[in-house]
């Protein structure tokens, strides 16, 4: 029997308030829903397999699949997909039927992917690197060099400083739960192109990359904004889809600013309306 409907990003919960020199307070409250899924790809002579497992916040899960897929290399924008669909797999349980998503490429995969995601720790929403070994395999996969093509881009310093509260104006299930991170995808002006939010700040990065592809658009564009830190596995994704630069309200860790560097991306962090710091070579922003 199929599940009546999607799981939705939230759901509702009953909480008892606690405030100094108050009753408690019993009430309604909102959580951000948290489940797995399951990314399998397909491609003509070979079958479904499965190459990923996030746990997510429902929502965007055709986003977040083919992102993810263009991160790691295996496809590279919307003419080597076919389609993007739920599992139809009869044996899978009816509480999962909107928990796996597979991708079925046009042609074979630009790179295999890999059999890294078969243990416990693939059911995280914080997965690291994602299981990219050094700086040298990330830099090997494909496109993630393209950042380099944006040798002439200079950003204002204001544009910079207004990211975070453009970024927060369309966090509006934050707004309800206060348990996500967001991403968006802007020009070299400030204008927001798409946004998206998750429990996982990598989901994120994949869910506006991935809304590019399936749109026919590249995701090579001047600004990712993040609404955390800037860790390995997030300059990963914005390297592979060709992002300039990348905005945080965080700081970096020292292997992002390494591997930005190396991939051409500039790194900002501590980004609000006051002040930021830039961290990687090419600095792109100023006049």
């Amino acid at each position: 029997m199929s599940r009546n409907r999607r799981p939705g990003p939230s759901q509702r919960v009953r909480v008892r308030e606690h405030r100094t020199g108050q009753v408690p307070l019993d009430r309604e409250d909102r959580l951000v829903t948290e489940e797995p899924l399951e990314v399998r790809c397909a491609w003509p002579g070979a079958p479904p397999r499965r190459v990923g497992v996030t746990m997510r916040t429902p929502g965007h899960d055709f986003e977040l699949a083919v992102g993810f897929l263009l991160a790691e290399g295996v496809l590279a924008g919307a003419d080597d997909l076919d389609t993007v669909a739920y599992c139809t797999d009869r044996t899978l349980p009816a509480d999962q039927e909107f928990n796996v998503v597979t991708v079925t490429l046009a042609r074979p995969p630009r790179r295999l992917p890999g059999t890294r995601y078969d243990g416990v720790a693939a059911a995280t929403s914080a997965c690291g690197v994602c299981g990219a070994q050094s700086i040298d395999d990330v830099l090997g996969l494909q496109h993630v060099a393209s950042a380099h093509h944006w040798e002439d881009l200079r950003v204002a310093p204001d544009v910079v400083r207004a990211l975070p509260s453009r970024l927060r104006e369309s966090q509006a299930l934050f707004e309800a739960t206060g348990g996500l991170h967001a991403a968006g995808l802007f020009d070299v002006e400030g204008a927001l192109l798409v946004a998206r939010e998750d429990v996982g700040r990598h989901n994120a990065v994949d869910k506006v990359v991935g809304a590019r592809v399936l749109a026919g658009r590249s995701p090579a564009t001047p600004l990712l904004a993040v609404s955390g830190r800037v860790g390995f596995e997030v300059v990963q994704k914005a390297a592979a889809a060709g992002v300039a630069v990348v905005v945080a309200v965080g700081a970096p860790s020292s292997l992002a600013v390494e591997l930005a560097g190396s991939a051409g991306v500039c790194t900002v962090g501590f980004t609000s309306a006051e002040r930021f710091v830039t961290y990687s070579v090419p600095d792109r922003v100023g006049v």
